[in-house]
């Protein structure tokens, strides 16, 4: 298990049903959209405070961002 690839995973699931778009997540963290699209691909080492924002801006517990039972769901 990559947990890098779960959590961005889940961040594009979780994204996706609410219906915003990179660019709108980003607007939410104030972080630019080329980073939500590095975080999607597993790409980016998450710290404490990313997981926390990217939580926050998609509407979800920090954990559910990090449970690999939600990213299979997705396969």
């Amino acid at each position: 298990m990559d947990i890098r690839k779960v959590f961005g995973g889940n961040a594009r699931r979780f994204r996706l049903a609410l219906g915003l778009s990179q660019e709108a997540v980003a607007e939410r963290m104030g972080v630019d959209r080329a980073f939500i699209s590095s975080m999607e691909r597993g790409l980016q080492n998450a710290t404490l405070l990313t997981i926390w924002e990217t939580a926050q801006a998609l509407e979800v517990r920090p954990a559910d961002l990090l449970e690999e039972r939600a990213a299979r769901i997705r396969s």
